[in-house]
Parts: C-alpha cells; sequence; structure tokens
C-alpha cells in the first residue's frame, strides 16, 4: 500500500485547511486510516482514526477536526478553527491486518 498526503500549507489562527491522503495498491485490505502529527520537539501524537463508522479524535482536535473515509482509496481530514498549537508534520497512514503503512508528510503551519 502506497499513501500520498496532500494538502498542507500556511495559514492564520482560525481557518481551515482540508488534507487529503490517497491510497494505491492493495486498498481493499486496508481496516483502517488516520492521521498522525508531529510538531518539532515532540512526540508524533495520533490525531484521528476511522474504521468501518468508528472515528476517533484526539481530545485536543475533538469538535474541531473532521475525520472521513471517502472512499476505499482517499482519506481526508478537515481541519477548522486551527491553533498555532495545531502546527506539526502530519501524516497518513493505514493498517491491514499485518502491518500499518506510512505516507510522506505533509506540512501545516498555523501562524499569524
Amino acid at each position: 500500500v502506497q499513501l500520498q498526503a496532500s494538502g498542507g500549507g500556511l495559514v492564520q489562527p482560525g481557518e481551515s485547511l482540508r488534507l487529503s491522503c490517497v491510497a494505491s495498491g492493495g486498498v481493499f485490505s486496508i481496516n483502517g486510516m488516520g492521521w498522525y502529527r508531529q510538531a518539532p520537539g515532540k512526540e508524533r501524537e495520533l490525531v484521528a482514526f476511522s474504521t468501518g463508522s468508528i472515528r476517533k479524535y484526539s481530545d485536543s482536535v475533538e469538535g474541531r477536526f473532521t475525520i472521513s473515509r471517502d472512499s476505499k482509496s482517499m482519506l481526508s481530514l478537515q481541519m477548522n478553527s486551527l491553533r498555532p498549537e495545531d502546527t506539526a508534520v502530519y501524516y497518513c497512514y493505514a493498517v491491514d491486518s499485518t502491518q500499518r503503512y506510512w505516507g510522506q508528510g505533509t506540512q501545516v503551519t498555523v501562524s499569524s
């Protein structure tokens, strides 16, 4: 499974961004997909996860971010009311019955 993330950028506090992740190769084996992020000097943090009808969010983004599995091969993350502390590299990932796959990161910077 290969993952390609896009949609990052520079926005001001309070604005929105939408990240997308496209999967290819073996997508029908994917059981779940989600997003992690890593800010400078911090550990990688699980942001949101989607499997079947289940959606899970970290406390820090609950109510502001929405994850959606648009198709077997496409995942998106709608990020509203962005804050400076949301600044990080965001990574898309997918899991099947045997392993976890990672996409390349996409930088999100929230700054005035």
